[in-house]
C-alpha cells in the first residue's frame, strides 16, 4: 500500500510528532530504570498516551531494573505475549500477570 504524498508542512509536522513520541518513550524507560515509576503506572498511562501505547512490550520490560533481553523474552513466553506485541495490544490477563510480577 503506497503512502499518500505529503506536503512539506505535513512531513515536518509528522517528523516533529515522531520525535516527541520517541522522547516520551525514552523518558518513561529512564524513569522505570531509575525506579521513579512503576510498571503498573506505565500500563495505566498507556490507555491515554498514544506514544506509550505504541511502545513494544519487549522494550518496556528491558527498561526494568535487572531485566535484560533474555529475561524479557522468557517472561513474555511464560505469559504468552508475542515478541512483536505493543502495550496497546496486551490483554487483561497479560497486564495482570506483568503487574503481579513487577508491580
Amino acid at each position: 500500500m503506497a503512502l499518500p504524498p505529503l506536503t512539506p508542512e505535513q512531513r515536518s509536522d509528522a517528523l516533529k510528532k515522531a520525535a516527541a513520541a520517541r522522547k516520551r518513550r525514552a523518558g518513561v524507560k529512564e524513569e522505570l530504570k531509575a525506579r521513579k515509576i512503576s510498571l503498573s503506572k506505565v500500563l495505566a498511562k498507556a490507555g491515554s498516551d498514544e506514544a506509550l501505547a505504541k511502545m513494544k512490550v519487549q522494550a518496556l520490560l528491558q527498561s526494568l531494573p535487572r531485566v535484560g533481553a533474555t529475561t524479557a523474552t522468557q517472561i513474555m513466553e511464560e505469559v504468552g505475549i508475542s515478541p512483536a506485541r505493543r502495550i496497546r495490544g496486551l490483554g487483561p490477563h497479560q497486564r495482570a500477570e506483568l503487574i503481579r510480577r513487577f508491580g
